[in-house]
């Protein structure tokens, strides 16, 4: 074999075991983010994944909440989890109220309420709009005065019932701009859109360079690892992480396929000419506005508000 044909094999070689180190390194990196628990969707005002609730507490309370955006605007959510380790309930409270995005847009009149069950401990997220009116010291004096106490007798309804009685009176003090004539409940959460857009022009790249540099096998197997990671930094869920490498590894393979068939139809010639250009590239897909009516996907939140434990 030539000597060019063998540096060129190295070379080859060496692109996709150095590629091959980042991709692990890019995963090492990423390990605890991927350990974090995804956000969970966010369907009414009290979102109880422990079942702690009864339906009617949970009625009772969803009323309250919702009866209060409606006259002030402002968004009170109200979240109980088994656990929110490995993080630390603050930093749960957080990332879950910046996905959420709660309060109204232009105004970011929302706060949320954790309380993270097994892990015995509670946390109230205030947005940055309400910090005056709900600051730390208030939202500390809540949780020991109010919350704690009944959660220590086993009483999480009226727990809740009585910190979201003062954090409402003390919001309902603030001067806000009056609500819209239609509020809508809060309902935000990570943007579909921009994950379409992802998927339609980011994947078909990422797959194209990965099978030039690693080959068709390694190459798909590649592109659905980085698509995976990519996908659990932008929505936080694994759920969501895991759907989008599976569909980037079956486009990827599926190309790798087409990409052969083309081949040989375009290295196929016939009387008088070839046979044409083979298949033709596909066109990068087109995004979608990002819609939704109602005044949610305002609130940001810088990490103020108070922890507690029973």
């Amino acid at each position: 074999m030539p000597r060019r044909s063998l540096r060129y094999l190295w070379r080859l070689s060496s692109w996709r075991f150095e590629l091959a180190g980042l991709l692990c390194g890019l995963l090492l990196a990423l390990t605890p983010a991927l350990a974090q628990l995804a956000v969970p969707a966010l369907t009414a005002h009290v979102v109880d994944s422990t079942g702690t609730l009864s339906a009617e507490q949970v009625q009772q309370l969803e009323s309250k909440l919702s009866a209060f955006e409606q006259s002030s605007g402002a968004q009170v959510v109200v979240l109980l989890v088994p656990t929110t380790q490995p993080e630390d309930i603050s930093s749960y409270a957080n990332r879950v109220a910046n996905a959420w995005k709660i309060g109204r847009k232009e105004v970011g009149d929302g706060l949320l309420l954790v309380v993270a069950k097994d892990d015995r401990k509670v946390r109230i997220e205030v947005a940055k709009t309400l910090e005056g009116a709900i600051p730390d010291l208030a939202a500390k004096r809540i949780i020991e005065q109010a919350i704690t106490p009944r959660f220590k007798q086993g009483d999480f309804a009226g727990g809740l019932e009585a910190g979201v009685d003062l954090v409402m009176k003390l919001i309902s003090g603030e001067a806000l701009p009056a609500p819209a004539a239609e509020s809508k409940p809060a309902n935000a959460g990570f943007d579909w859109m921009n994950l379409l857009v992802f998927a339609f022009i980011a994947v078909p790249v990422v797959a194209g360079v990965a099978r030039k540099v690693l080959g068709p096998k390694l190459g798909s197997l590649a592109t659905g690892g980085a698509v995976g990671l990519l996908a659990m930094l932008l929505t936080s869920s694994l759920l969501i992480a895991s759907m989008a490498a599976f569909v980037a590894l079956v486009f990827s393979l599926f190309s790798n396929v087409a990409h052969s068939v083309g081949s040989g139809f375009g290295s196929g010639r016939g009387p008088g000419g070839g046979w044409g250009g083979g298949f033709g590239g596909r066109g990068g897909g087109g995004g979608f506005s990002s819609g939704g009516g109602g005044d949610f996907g305002g609130g940001d939140f810088g990490g103020g508000g108070a922890s507690g434990d029973w």
